[in-house]
């Protein structure tokens, strides 16, 4: 039995107890959840550990440290803990992410060790819908990607993720791992686009990570020359159609603050901000 309060690596037998906690915020959880649901609680399966943080015998909190350190629940006492075993640990993530408040906590206790960042995104609004939008008809042109189609869609996702996130995908190891996340999404039937006659993107996005009760809608993108021309709002309600007719009863996605045109076009198709999310880049 344990008691007071200490942190640990979970171990397998800890799944239960894990995804309880997990079940708590299934929107704000989505990304940790499905890794959780699909690979277990084994480092290697999972791609990094859980960390949890335990009150008087009981899973309060929790902390994923993979590519992405996301702390999960995370009380004031908990995120204090988890920036101690972090600091230990040293850095071996790109990225801190997660809901805003324990995430700009969880950077100020370790900027002084881990900084400077690359850039911190302070606020980034967590948006949610359950339907789809009366007044804006899904595109018919946007469908799923084949997965004969790796070719087409490439170029689009490595110019997403370059420009939203500041550093080309295919740095490093030349982009093998981004394509073999890009290639799994396409293979499961989560990756959407609009493409044009000459098989030219017009318009992306995935649902990057789904669970029985929230997924997740990640790099969506309109083409640059397409950009201003009304694609966006039909296109989303596409993906929204897919996602509640055959993923999850809610969709989820988050946003920087500053991106108004993205804000507004998905309030045009019926979500709503609920929250906020934060990510320090490295």
């Amino acid at each position: 039995m344990l008691t007071q309060t200490t942190t640990r690596v979970l171990e397998p037998s800890d799944l239960d107890a894990a995804l309880a906690v997990l079940d708590r915020e299934p929107v704000a959880n989505a990304f940790v959840t499905a890794r959780v649901r699909a690979a277990g609680l084994d480092p290697w399966r999972l791609g990094g550990e859980l960390w949890g943080w335990y009150a008087d015998g009981m899973l309060e909190s929790l902390c994923y440290a993979g590519a992405n350190l996301v702390p999960i629940c995370a009380t004031p006492r908990a995120v204090r803990a988890f920036a101690d075993r972090a600091r230990r640990t040293g850095r071996r993530c790109s990225s801190i992410v997660g809901p805003a408040e324990p995430t700009a906590e969880l950077w100020r206790l370790l900027e002084p060790s881990w900084g400077p960042a690359r850039e911190v995104r302070p606020r980034q609004p967590l948006m949610v819908t359950d339907r789809l939008p009366d007044d804006v008809a899904p595109d018919p042109y946007v469908r799923r990607v084949r997965k004969d189609e790796m070719e087409t869609i490439m170029p689009a996702c490595v110019a997403m993720f370059t420009e939203e996130v500041g550093v080309s995908p295919l740095a490093g190891d030349g982009g093998l791992l981004y394509q073999a996340r890009v290639a799994e999404l396409v293979g499961s039937g989560r990756s959407f686009a609009r493409i044009d006659r000459d098989g030219r993107v017009v318009f992306k996005a995935e649902i990057g990570a789904a669970t029985d009760r929230a997924c997740q809608v990640q790099g969506v993108w309109v083409a640059p020359e397409y950009r201003g021309r009304g694609i966006a709002a039909p296109a989303m309600a596409a993906v929204l159609r897919y996602a509640l007719a055959d993923v999850a009863p809610v969709v989820s996605l988050y946003v920087n603050d500053y991106n108004a045109p993205a804000r507004a076009t998905y309030r045009r198709v019926g979500f709503d901000e609920v929250g906020a999310f934060m990510s320090v880049l490295f």
